[in-house]
């Protein structure tokens, strides 16, 4: 059984504050877990998901969700990251920005992107071939305090986290911990339990996933319509 931590007994069903002192401590305990070639999972916002970052972890994400190969894994990423790696005009990399400070809303960004960044240089190659498609990388922005400062630590550490929603493939996201199939629960080596997820929802959705190229939807998510009303009004873009 994979070893679980809890911000605390009383967050565990409900959105009580949680300090950063204990979100800090919680990430570097999880990319530990990923530094040592480890598999965990996390609550997010969206829904639980479970993440990587080395080549054997990768592989036992898959092989525990049944996923095909054909679909590859996101990308833990925040605004300065986007802008750093992402290949986009500046237009486009404004509504990101925007749609994160103002809006406030999660979302993950499909774009161009940079492979031979040094962000990259130790991430194995067969990792890097099953988190991209065409050219393009799926960055998770904006998944809830847990994330945000999973991937400010990665970046200072300089070792990029990947991975999927925490369930059997296309058995819809889960929001709690406990709702995770056993197959993909007992694969992995830490569970950071954060409770019920903000925005939990009876259609097993987890993020919108937008291909900035065009601004065509790939996968409708959490919080939908809310980004649809952002981009049309802030920009005149309908998703």
């Amino acid at each position: 059984m994979p070893k679980t931590i809890k911000p605390s007994a009383t967050h565990a069903n409900t959105h009580d504050p949680i300090t950063s002192e204990q979100v800090k401590s919680d990430a570097a305990e999880i990319l530990t877990v990923l530094k040592n070639g480890g598999v965990a999972v996390l609550g997010l916002d969206v829904a639980y998901a479970v993440i990587g970052s080395r080549e054997n972890a990768i592989k036992r994400i898959f092989q525990a969700k049944n996923r095909s190969y054909e679909k590859p894994s996101g990308f833990f990423s925040n605004w300065e990251i986007s802008n750093e790696i992402h290949m986009l005009p500046s237009e486009k990399r404004g509504v990101i920005r925007e749609i994160i400070e103002q809006e406030k809303l999660p979302f993950s960004v499909v774009a161009p992107f940079k492979p031979n960044h040094s962000f990259f240089k130790n991430v194995d190659p067969f990792v890097l071939q099953n988190s991209t498609k065409g050219g393009t990388i799926d960055m998770l922005l904006n998944a809830g305090v847990l994330h945000d400062e999973l991937v400010n630590q990665s970046w200072e550490m300089g070792m990029p986290v990947f991975g999927s929603s925490a369930n059997t493939s296309l058995m819809g996201s889960k929001y709690r911990a406990e709702d995770i199939e056993a197959e993909v629960l007992n694969s992995v080596d830490l569970v950071a339990d954060y409770g019920l997820s903000k925005y939990h929802n009876p259609l097993g959705r987890s993020s919108t996933i937008i291909d900035f190229s065009d601004f065509s939807v790939i996968r409708i998510g959490v919080m939908f319509e809310q980004l649809q009303k952002a981009f049309k009004k802030r920009f005149n873009i309908n998703l």
